[in-house]
């Protein structure tokens, strides 16, 4: 019985983690859409949480890219590792 529980535990821990990270790219995709229109003031709601919840990770990636023709492509790093880690995770399932 302790076994089975142990087993329900992490599957419930790794849905869990998946469901995070599918949230989370969601926003990424979010904040990088709206990057493209200068006019979005990011110190307003809703664009000021999502600016707080993305900025962190996508701070990681800065400058491991260099800057091509004045686009910085170093999100595309982001969004390319985190969802390596997606599909990790999901075939742990």
């Amino acid at each position: 019985m302790n076994e089975v529980s142990s087993i329900n535990f992490t599957n419930v821990l790794v849905a869990t983690l998946f469901n995070f990270l599918q949230l989370y790219f969601i926003l990424i995709l979010t904040k990088i859409t709206l990057s493209w229109f200068p006019n979005i003031n990011w110190y307003v709601e809703p664009f000021y949480t999502i600016h707080r919840l993305t900025r962190p990770y996508l701070r990681l990636f800065e400058g491991t890219v260099p800057i091509i023709f004045g686009i910085d492509c170093s999100p595309t790093l982001a969004i390319i590792f985190l969802q390596t880690l997606m599909l990790m995770i999901e075939n742990i399932k």
